[in-house]
């Protein structure tokens, strides 16, 4: 599988009132890193022809962030797709090496000129599975 990374750092915008960053926000990053993700190794005719949506986001919580404070969003697609649909692992780790919040959420492809979901096709999910063996380290994308 190929493994993508992406920092982010929390803004004052993103700490709620008990002084930490918001669960929206980790769902905003989530959302940010599989999305640039998709752009960075995805062919201009795919991302031309298909778009994708989240149909489901599970997501434990284990630490927060504070403004100001930095996390490494990492993400990955473990296993091929069904139909039109994969799930996308996603962990957000500390700069002390903590994971903080590990998500699974489930995406669904949709045809950019029909608005219809999509059957995943091979060449598509190529890109997210190919690349590495699983469990092996090396550069990340960025």
């Amino acid at each position: 599988m190929m493994r993508f990374n992406r920092r982010f750092v929390a803004a004052s915008d993103d700490i709620d009132e008990l002084g930490h960053v918001n669960n929206a926000v980790w769902v905003r990053w989530i959302q940010d890193v599989a999305v640039a993700h998709w752009d960075a190794v995805a062919p201009a005719d795919h991302r031309a022809t298909w778009f994708w949506v989240v149909t489901r986001h599970e997501i434990d919580y284990r630490g927060n962030l504070t403004a100001g404070q930095g996390v490494t969003a990492e993400t990955w697609v473990a296993d091929a797709p069904r139909g039109a649909r994969f799930d996308r692992n996603v962990r957000f780790t500390g700069d002390d090496g903590r994971v903080l919040v590990e998500a699974v959420t489930t995406w669904a492809m949709i045809d950019r000129a029909t608005g219809r979901l999509s059957r995943i096709r091979p060449d598509v999910a190529a890109p997210f599975l190919e690349g590495r063996p699983s469990g092996t380290s090396g550069p990340d994308v960025e």
